[in-house]
């Protein structure tokens, strides 16, 4: 018998701060070759948390009987990453008790760790009773139970101590499906007759012989130094980055010197996190003896959270992992013709939101985002070809018995699925659990009015929209019919949605009123600028304004801004949160997004972004007309 409470840390967030967790070779390896391997997910870093590690040994150690007993983090229950984990311990265990205690506070905000957590932390609880026993007939059997979501931790202890043991609880026996999952009251099963938009096996396969919409997809830029590597104003993102070049090349110098004397490159590199942010990647060069060089070419355009436009060193010197951005814009004429659909990825806190952009985006842009280009290049920016497959090209012209159809409207037309709010609310435990599948779709006119009420869009051959390409859209008269309507319709919608979120700077602003502080001296203003430099914006509880600064004040916001939500927030409670000075604690680096040579450009970005927001809340609308089957 084991019994324990192993501890639920995952890993030191800061290289520099040389707190790594205690590497086990042996069960890291066995990790490795079994949850691991046999994971789908994408992500797997929640694997190497310690208390699977010690589900792992636990497993391996009671051999052919025994019986484990920990109280551990409840993620492993349902998240996505710990699929092969769920496989491992159903093929290695003949009863499994699951009782799970909730408390996750990151998952759903109405919790509070001190009010609702057993143990007042962050993450939830479960407790695990696994059983083995030799030819035992019930082999595989897994028994789960939970407590009320909302129930105080002092209810939690009142429970646990009525039940006393296993016998005395009402368990829910679990038929995990074939992807591993537990818990499946939720999901969709017509959700794995759709066409993916990518998989894991197409992706690292050959370029042609994908059974998907998308040939190769990239999870965003992840940097583990954002402070570093962003900044909203290129000529401090040069300072600091050649700041962080020049000691790393110091501190190359004195390793050369000292090596043969040098046990723990930890224990000598400075940990001065004003001057560097270390990664274990940058260690590696270190030791390899790699010299680095500021090159000016790096400095890309990125979105750094949704609207969010800010510079980027892009490097995989200095980007803990660039994806496949090398081949999706490999230099900054691509991003005037290439486009993205970005996705939350899988295993995601909130709910699912999508946004197409056309340059760089940040990992974080959405949660764990997954990015679909149109078109992939080589590494010097030749070689453009389609990233939409033959294959699903086939499939939906066979479908809608339509050969005019092409592959940018079924670009448009996966875009403007993801924004169908039947889609997102139908699938949404799904769309948590895997990438986004595509649904092909059948008129039901007699639901609608005989299909009469929508429009047949046709493309108008001048391009709009700052050269990306995007067609404007104009009515025509005469309506089609068969099953094609329903792909017509919301590729074209889907069309407009990518014309405005793709374009937002160039949108129009939004009629706010903008009242002035006559009493309001720039003199007052610490720092550049004046009348229109803002520190940190603030909205009124109404949401009706937004206080600017002691100056200014934008009012009648109409109420539609905030029903388009990406994630938690609405797209202009992302502006209002970036939008501000920032110094980080480490580093002291500070994120400016004030710009002098163009004072307005923070209010006219309010205003457009305004004006998307209540454009994209109508075409969603006319999605939601758009009958799903």
């Amino acid at each position: 018998v084991i019994i324990g409470n192993p501890p639920y840390n995952v890993g030191q967030i800061n290289e520099n701060d040389n707190n790594k967790n205690r590497k086990y070779e042996h069960i890291d390896k066995r990790v490795k070759d079994t949850y691991s391997k046999d994971s789908k997910a994408t992500l797997k870093n929640s694997l190497s948390d310690v208390y699977v590690k010690a589900f792992r040994f636990a497993s391996d150690r009671i051999s052919d009987e025994g019986i484990v007993c920990f109280i551990t983090n409840n993620s492993f229950i349902d998240n996505i990453a710990f699929d092969g984990m769920r496989k491992h311990l159903g093929q290695d265990f003949d009863q499994i008790y699951v009782l799970d205690l909730g408390g996750n506070v990151r998952k759903n905000p109405k919790l509070s760790g001190t009010t609702h957590n057993v143990f007042g932390i962050q993450v939830g609880v479960s407790i695990n009773i696994l059983m083995k026993k030799s030819n035992n007939t019930y082999a595989g059997r897994i028994h789960y139970a939970r407590v009320d979501e909302l129930w105080t931790k002092e209810q939690k202890y009142e429970f646990l101590e009525t039940a006393e043991n296993i016998y005395n609880l009402d368990w829910q026996l679990i038929n995990p499906n074939s992807k591993n999952v537990w818990l499946t009251d939720d999901l969709e099963e017509d959700f794995d007759t759709f066409m993916g938009l990518g998989d894991k096996q197409s992706k690292s396969g050959k370029f042609n012989d994908a059974k998907t919409i998308f040939h190769k997809y990239s999870g965003g830029v992840l940097t583990a130094r954002d402070a570093w590597v962003y900044n909203i104003n290129a000529k401090h993102l040069t300072t600091n980055v050649s700041k962080m070049i020049e000691t790393y090349n110091y501190e190359l110098v004195r390793y050369q010197k000292n090596k043969n004397n040098i046990t723990n490159i930890d224990d000598f590199v400075t940990n001065d996190s004003s001057k560097i942010s270390w990664s274990s990647t940058l260690k590696k060069f270190l030791k390899a003896g790699k010299l680095l060089e500021f090159l000016k070419n790096n400095i890309r355009k990125s979105l750094y959270r949704p609207f969010v436009t800010s510079y980027l060193y892009f490097s995989d010197n200095f980007n803990d992992r660039i994806g496949k951005f090398d081949l999706i814009f490999p230099t900054p004429e691509t991003e005037q013709e290439n486009l993205i659909i970005c996705v939350s990825g899988v295993g995601s806190s909130k709910p699912f939101h999508s946004l197409m952009v056309s340059c760089i985006p940040c990992l974080d842009i959405l949660e764990k985002t997954q990015c679909f280009p149109f078109y992939i290049y080589d590494e010097d920016g030749s070689n453009k070809r389609e990233n939409i497959t033959d294959y699903s090209l086939q499939e939906f012209r066979q479908f809608y018995q339509d050969q005019t159809i092409n592959k940018w409207d079924i670009f448009y037309y996966v875009y403007g699925i993801l924004h169908h709010p039947e889609y997102r609310r139908k699938y949404a435990a799904n769309l948590k659990r895997e990438l986004p599948r595509i649904p092909f779709l059948t008129p039901y006119p007699s639901l609608i009015g005989g299909g009469q009420n929508l429009k047949t869009l046709t493309p108008n051959p001048s391009p709009t929209g700052g050269g990306q390409n995007l067609k404007t859209l104009t009515p025509n008269p005469s309506p089609t019919g068969g099953g094609e309507i329903w792909f017509k319709e919301i590729s074209q919608i889907g069309e407009k949605l990518a014309q405005l979120h793709v374009n937002y700077e160039q949108q129009k602003e939004y009629r706010l009123k903008l009242i002035e502080n006559p009493d309001f001296s720039p003199s007052l203003v610490r720092g550049v600028g004046g009348f229109l430099r803002v520190e940190k914006m603030k909205l009124s509880k109404d949401k009706t304004e937004i206080i600017y600064n002691d100056y200014l004040t934008l009012k009648e916001i109409p109420p539609e801004v905030w029903e388009y939500k990406l994630g938690n927030k609405s797209a202009l409670d992302w502006i209002i949160d970036q939008y501000q000075i920032k110094t980080e604690k480490r580093s002291g680096i500070i994120n400016d997004p004030n710009r002098l040579e163009d004072e307005m450009y923070i209010v006219k970005l309010i205003q457009k972004i305004v004006t998307v927001s209540v454009e994209t809340v109508k075409l969603v609308t006319e999605l939601s007309e758009c009958f799903l089957s």
